[in-house]
């Protein structure tokens, strides 16, 4: 496993949360009256995503806490059905699986650096 490129698409990840915190900490309810705000979300969970898949197979199967399956079907379903994209499951998705997501991701680079990210 090559941990250098894990890295590069772990702090990706992590990245894209930060940015979906910045779009979203004002309210919910800035979230669903803005299309922006929602467009700009859902692009970054889209690229949280994509970059997840391209983490190597062998980190995956040590960190078995992160539902990479499900990150990979949500992305799936972002880009393929756009037009079925609910901005309930969104929102859903940024409060109650990205801290768990942020967390895991967090843990799992300072296993992999031995330092804080």
């Amino acid at each position: 496993m090559n941990c250098k490129n894990n890295m590069v698409y772990i702090e990706h990840m992590l990245a894209c949360i930060d940015k979906i915190y910045n779009y979203t900490e004002e309210s919910k309810e800035k979230f669903f009256g803005s299309p922006l705000i929602q467009d700009a979300v859902i692009r970054n969970l889209q690229v949280l995503a994509e970059s997840s898949q391209r983490i190597s197979g062998d980190l995956k199967d040590i960190h078995t806490e992160i539902a990479w399956r499900d990150i990979s079907g949500f992305r799936n379903i972002l880009v393929h059905d756009y037009l079925g994209v609910d901005c309930d499951t969104i929102w859903s998705a940024v409060e109650k699986d990205l801290p768990l997501l942020h967390q895991a991701l967090t843990k799992m680079s300072k296993n992999i650096t031995g330092v804080d990210v």
